[in-house]
């Protein structure tokens, strides 16, 4: 039992998550390394959601609240960490849930579709039970997808994302926005939009960010979209993991 007092409570509570999902077959073993190499980077911005990524975000919401065909991609780590967060986001924007993983398995699928269902979620998209299409450019199992769901989208959300299916994604013409705590992964940098930031901080504030923009103008939305360039964003990023780095604050 770890002490709320503790200096690194919270990241040691996301850590226990991680463990217990992957010991319930929601998270392949990749995934828990990768949840420590996030951590790592977390670490680094000061785990606080930074000035750039909350301009991201912003941006980001204006993207799925113009958005026709709205999905969010879900994997292990995300069903571990975001699933109640996942599902209010499907509600408030009329979007559709699709799980899509690296390493899938039919197991692994059920489990995380059972995780969305208990958190609220009334369709699961990504199962054995519907039909599927590819994903040109990807020979792995992500490659499928829903024909109705990652297939039809025209903007998909993909938190903890691959770079290759990010890659092919926007290939295929879909605008991506993801969540990426590595602001040098080829994922970031080929994304439309990329959150630097925590996804259990950056999904709560997704969501009252588009609360608040739906009230604002088709016209205001796409200016926040012109306006934001993600390389840019992505550079504003790093500097400030270089700051916290040379003032040397960063965490206890």
């Amino acid at each position: 039992m770890v002490p709320k007092n503790h200096p690194r409570y919270k990241s040691l509570m996301l850590r226990e998550k991680i463990e217990k999902a992957y010991k319930e077959g929601i998270l392949a073993d990749a995934g828990m390394i990768a949840h420590g190499r996030g951590e790592a980077f977390d670490y680094l911005l000061g785990e606080k959601t930074t000035k750039p990524a909350k301009n991201a975000i912003q941006t980001a919401a204006a993207s799925l609240i113009l958005a026709e065909n709205p999905v969010i991609s879900v994997n292990g780590n995300t069903a571990a960490l975001v699933s109640r967060e996942v599902v209010k986001l499907a509600d408030i924007l009329n979007a559709r849930i699709e799980i899509n993983l690296f390493h899938s398995t039919p197991e692994r699928v059920a489990a995380i579709e059972d995780v969305l269902k208990k958190a609220g979620a009334e369709e699961v998209l990504g199962t054995e039970s519907e039909p599927s299409e590819l994903i040109e450019g990807l020979s792995s199992p992500r490659a499928n997808v829903s024909l109705v769901g990652i297939y039809k989208a025209d903007v998909v959300l993909v938190p903890l994302e691959d770079g290759d299916r990010t890659e092919a994604l926007v290939a295929a013409g879909k605008f991506v926005i993801t969540i990426d705590l590595n602001p040098l992964s080829r994922t970031s940098k080929k994304a439309s939009i990329t959150i630097v930031d925590n996804i259990v901080r950056a999904m709560p504030v997704l969501i009252d960010a588009i609360k608040h923009l739906k009230r604002y103008r088709v016209e205001e939305l796409r200016k926040l979209i012109v306006n934001f360039n993600n390389s840019e964003n992505l550079e504003k990023s790093l500097k400030k993991i270089i700051e916290n780095y040379m003032k040397s604050d960063v965490g206890s």
